[in-house]
């Protein structure tokens, strides 16, 4: 009876010390301000952890904006689901499918070039107050956006407007810029054991 009275004690003073450690953090983080959050890395996850963030800002009542950069080959759940709520979400597919798919630079640069105006377009709109862009991180690793330009677009945006980009391999520019960065690794994938993409898990 002792030993678990003793156990319990221990326990909850360390609880007691972390709550007020995090209760510190809390009160001392006061600064409200529109952010830059970047999913990237080769794990899965990244563009439905974007559309959770996207649900979530309905949710409040936020207007969204979705530009998708690459997938666009095929419709998806989420475009199914979020297209039901046009009053709520702006919702651009803008990509002819991944740059394996269509093997043409052109075509591509063209397709990415078009979204990134729609993109732009949605930074400017102080009533957005969440925007996806959904890949984008791909279209600047294959050089068919000017990196440059894209950041300055970002960076001129409305001051609680919020960006959330998504894909592998962002380019550390961008990171530099972002508020939150979050790198998804991969530890196992049921597509390596030859199991094909399902409705539901990745479309």
């Amino acid at each position: 009876m002792s030993e678990n009275t003793t156990a319990d004690d221990r326990h909850k003073a360390r609880m007691q010390r972390k709550k007020e450690v995090v209760d510190s953090k809390i009160a001392e983080a006061t600064t409200e301000k529109g952010l830059i959050l970047i999913n990237t890395g080769n794990g899965k996850g990244k563009s439905s952890s974007g559309f959770g963030m996207v649900a979530r800002a309905m949710g409040h009542g936020m207007r969204v904006g979705i530009v998708q950069f690459i997938k666009g080959s095929y419709q998806t759940g989420e475009e199914a689901f979020f297209r039901r709520f046009p009053d709520e979400v702006s919702y651009h597919v803008m990509g002819e499918g991944f740059t394996w798919e269509t093997q043409d630079k052109e075509r591509d640069i063209a397709a990415a070039s078009a979204a990134w105006e729609k993109a732009a377009e949605m930074l400017r709109d102080p009533v957005v107050d969440l925007i996806l862009l959904d890949e984008l991180n791909i279209a600047l690793k294959y050089k068919y956006l000017d990196l440059a330009q894209v950041m300055q677009d970002l960076q001129a945006r409305p001051a609680m407007q919020h960006v959330v980009i998504t894909g592998r391999g962002a380019p550390a520019e961008l990171i530099e810029i972002a508020d939150t960065v979050t790198d998804m690794g991969v530890v196992k994938h049921a597509f390596t054991a030859g199991i094909k993409a399902q409705k539901g898990i990745e479309l």
